[in-house]
């Protein structure tokens, strides 16, 4: 893990410690997203955590991936003895993953599908499962932030999200407030039920604000919120309100998703956006490219700590 100097005179987080930073599906700007070696380059890089994102196999394996759809991010379209499991979507052919067993997504390699990224890593790493990840993790003493993913599609394959997550958790001794596993979801009736069932630290996903009550009502179970940055600044980059009214609440505010290759409007450079973050004290920032956050980090400190 990077070093994260204490400087409550100087970070405006809520602890007073400086901004940690989440690698977003891991290093997924240098690797595909959500393979192993995405992650073992955030844990390489220091990452102060990873976030993977979690779906159900057919037989109720949580794996990390994003998309029901597994050709965007696999090589699954490429796979013979899985050609006549394809759904026709919009005249497109797609490969959900609750229609496979673990088994046959572990034979699964991670390929790239973000067109400005090389493509050179493609087919070289297999399909995680979480529990593959959490060892992982803490072998590199690294904090693992899940995000449970459309809970609705775990109840189309008549799967209970919360019984499943605290399964695998008790399994890989991973409950309570004092793992390094946290928990975080857009469905926060599920993610409340998570905290009640697991313990773990839980993070409300949020597309919009929430007003002064809701935030109250938030505080009460969850340590923190996790809004999309464009929410923290106006089109001219002007400062907005959330951070403050998080904070006030007690909560922590962890933005996404910063790139070094992505949109960084209202800002000149993904370098500006970022320190702009930090200076709102934003406590916790989701990057696909830890590197780049971490060395802006260091530089914004001002060699302090």
């Amino acid at each position: 893990m990077a070093e994260n100097p204490v400087t409550s005179d100087f970070w405006k987080t809520l602890d007073g410690n400086s901004p940690r930073i989440i690698a977003h599906r891991g290093a997924s700007g240098h690797r595909p997203e959500h393979s192993p070696e995405a992650f073992a380059l955030a844990f390489a890089q220091g990452a102060d955590a990873v976030e993977p994102d979690v779906l159900p196999s057919r037989d109720g394996v949580l794996i990390v991936r994003h998309d029901i759809d597994l050709a965007p991010t696999t090589d699954i379209a490429w796979r013979r003895e899985f050609a006549s499991r394809a759904r026709r979507v919009d005249d497109k052919p797609q490969w959900w993953i609750g229609d496979f067993d673990a088994a046959e997504l572990d034979t699964l390699r991670c390929v790239q599908h973000n067109p400005l990224r090389s493509r050179e890593y493609d087919g070289q790493s297999a399909v995680l499962r979480l529990s593959n990840l959490l060892e992982m993790a803490r072998a590199a003493k690294c904090v693992v932030d899940v995000e449970l993913k459309d809970t609705d599609y775990f109840h189309s394959l008549g799967f209970d999200p919360v019984a499943l997550f605290e399964s695998e958790l008790r399994a890989a001794d991973a409950l309570g407030v004092d793992t390094p596993v946290w928990l975080e979801c857009f469905d926060h009736a599920v993610l409340r039920k998570l905290h009640a069932r697991c313990g773990n630290h839980c993070f409300a996903l949020v597309e919009s604000m929430p007003d002064a009550n809701a935030l109250r009502e938030l505080a009460s179970w969850a340590r923190g919120i996790a809004p999309p940055k464009n929410l923290l600044w106006d089109a001219t980059g002007r400062a907005m309100r959330p951070v403050a009214d998080v904070h006030a609440a007690g909560l922590e505010l962890h933005a996404w998703t910063f790139r070094d290759d992505g949109d960084c409007t209202p800002f000149a450079t993904p370098r500006a956006e970022l320190e702009a973050a930090f200076a709102l004290g934003v406590d916790a920032l989701f990057c696909d490219f830890p590197d780049s956050a971490i060395a802006a980090r260091a530089g914004f400190s001002g060699g302090r700590g």
